[in-house]
């Protein structure tokens, strides 16, 4: 089935960016939406943002203005541009993928450490 590769984590300054990359690899199902979500120490799993197969794009309003989510439709590959980042961004970031038909975000990555310090 669909497997997803995250890399670009890393420690930051705060102000500093960032650019993550989600890869899939193995077999690859149809799928209706590509997105990235981040799980603090402690905390529940957020969504960050997402992009649909047409292209239109959503973003949870704490990183509205500061993240941007595109992709590559020649590789599949997504993005997650992370500027003006804060110590509050500090999480394991996930990429995830939504399958076509049932809507559910079955597919999943390892997961990338993101870290801004103060």
């Amino acid at each position: 089935q669909v497997q997803l590769v995250e890399s670009g984590g890393g420690l930051v300054q705060a102000g500093g960016s960032l650019k993550l990359s989600c890869a899939p690899s193995g077999s690859i199902f149809t799928t209706n939406a590509m997105g990235w979500y981040r799980q603090a120490p402690g905390k529940q799993r957020d969504l960050v943002a997402t992009i649909s197969s047409s292209g239109s794009t959503d973003y949870a309003d704490s990183v509205k203005g500061r993240f941007t989510i595109s992709r590559d439709n020649v590789n599949s590959t997504v993005y997650l541009q992370m500027n003006s980042l804060k110590p509050e961004d500090t999480a394991v970031y996930y990429c995830a993928a939504r399958r076509t038909y049932y809507n559910d975000w079955k597919y999943w990555g390892q997961g990338t450490q993101v870290t801004v310090s103060s």
